[in-house]
């Protein structure tokens, strides 16, 4: 099949690499043409573990190719990916400018049937939008329809070659039958192509990310009462997580959620409830819950060092908003940062993946290492904001001879508490005795 994707951000790069792995043509469309350049030079322009591999693969076999061209991006493609951001406005509303933008470009230039398709994370009734800006200048046969991303950062290839499922709204039979032919391949093993109408699959999406950001949440609600009455978080998340009706994921605590879709979905859906005259309480609740929960560790960290911060100087392993990623987006060690050099301590910091997106945003308000053990010389304590799974085992020892003293914040709960309190640290986590 021949596909076009408009918008090579995160979702679009994947989507469109993915789809062309599989036999497919498929041609990426973006405005910014210092990217187009490089990514049609074969540099990958996101980290995204295995994503490099079939980006590589698949530009040097023909299938996969970039312009800047809208025309010739969609000229000769049977469905066209809307991949575009939706960034939170002000009240917290998804703008839809760009989505929106591009569908009047494309009725201007369709010339026969195709299918548009809104892959980006957007409110009930987009898709209704869509069509009618296209409409505005094409009066000819085409669809718009709603196909939710569910991309997990890090884990991105995987959820998309082997999906848990496939939500398509539509209640156009052309539509349905070009989807369950185009995604065939990928649910081989039975896992189910959902079909829905359009509204409702937009709404999927948004009810999904929010229902795990609760989960959260609440988790990060348990671990404070778990710091008031000496229980084990630990111990509880083992307890509820063994029921099936509650599952084990979503459950470990720590310094809140972040990255570019949970706290973006909360606000869409809580704005989309509240233009429908519903007060959506508990999502009011999460939100709250979730930013305060950023700065968990920081009046600890102040009464440690008896209220006052200023000449003290910190490590801070982690800076992406979760592992295998180097997205930066809404990240607890970004408001981690703040709280800090606001008290007059200084950090350095390291990170595997996100320390170029940092310098990108802070500057040089932060040091920068160039391992984990370079960020500990002559540190007041060691912050942990980021599990990346080369923190789980370090080298204790070294860590004691290059802090000034054997304190340790994790923001993670990285660490096992009575091992690492046997080795002499003072250790503060989530939610544990």
């Amino acid at each position: 099949m021949k596909i076009a994707v408009v918008g090579t951000g995160y979702v679009g790069l994947v989507t469109g690499t993915c789809f062309s792995e599989t036999g497919n043509y498929v041609t990426c469309v973006d405005i910014d043409a210092e990217k187009v350049a490089k990514l049609s030079n074969g540099e990958i322009t996101i980290f995204e573990p295995g994503l490099e591999k079939l980006f590589s693969r698949n530009l040097k076999e023909g299938r996969l190719s970039f312009t800047t061209n809208l025309a010739e991006g969609i000229k000769d493609a049977e469905v066209i990916f809307l991949a575009l951001p939706t960034p939170p406005g002000e009240d917290g509303s998804a703008d839809l400018s760009y989505i929106l933008g591009v569908s009047e470009q494309i009725g201007k230039l369709l010339t026969d049937y195709k299918i548009l398709i809104d892959k980006s994370t957007v409110p009930v009734g987009t898709a209704e939008k869509v069509a009618a800006k296209v409409r505005e200048n094409y009066t000819g046969e085409f669809d718009v329809i709603s196909n939710p991303e569910f991309l997990r950062e890090g884990v991105a290839v995987d959820d998309f070659m082997k999906p848990d499922r496939v939500v398509i709204g539509t209640t156009s039979e052309r539509a349905r039958k070009v989807m369950n032919d185009l995604y065939a391949p990928y649910v081989r093993q039975g896992n189910p192509i959902i079909f829905m109408d359009e509204k409702s699959a937009e709404l999927t999406k948004y009810a999904a990310n929010s229902f795990l950001a609760t989960k959260i949440s609440f988790m990060n609600e348990i671990a404070q009462l778990c710091e008031r009455v000496g229980a084990d978080v630990d111990m509880v998340r083992r307890g509820i997580g063994s029921d099936e009706r509650i599952g084990r994921r979503f459950l470990f605590p720590g310094i809140g959620y972040g990255g570019s879709c949970f706290p973006k979905d909360v606000k869409a859906l809580i704005k989309s409830s509240v233009e429908h005259d519903y007060d959506f309480k508990i999502l009011h609740a999460v939100e709250a819950v979730n930013e305060a929960q950023k700065l968990h560790l920081f009046p600890k960290i102040a009464e440690f060092f008896g209220g006052d911060l200023k000449g003290k100087h910190f490590a801070l392993w982690g800076l992406a908003f979760k592992p295998n990623t180097d997205d930066i987006r809404e990240a607890p060690a970004l408001y981690m940062i703040d709280a800090l050099t606001q008290a007059g301590a200084s950090i350095s910091t390291f990170d595997p993946e996100a320390m170029k997106n940092v310098q990108k945003l802070l500057g040089y308000k932060v040091a920068y290492a160039h391992d984990q053990y370079s960020a500990l010389q002559n540190a007041d304590a060691l912050i942990i904001a980021t599990e990346w799974n080369e923190f789980r085992t370090p080298d204790f020892e070294k860590i004691s001879k290059l802090l000034k003293s054997k304190v340790i914040f994790d923001g993670r709960n990285v660490f096992d508490a009575e091992r690492v309190r046997g080795m002499g640290y003072h250790y503060v986590s989530i939610g544990r005795p």
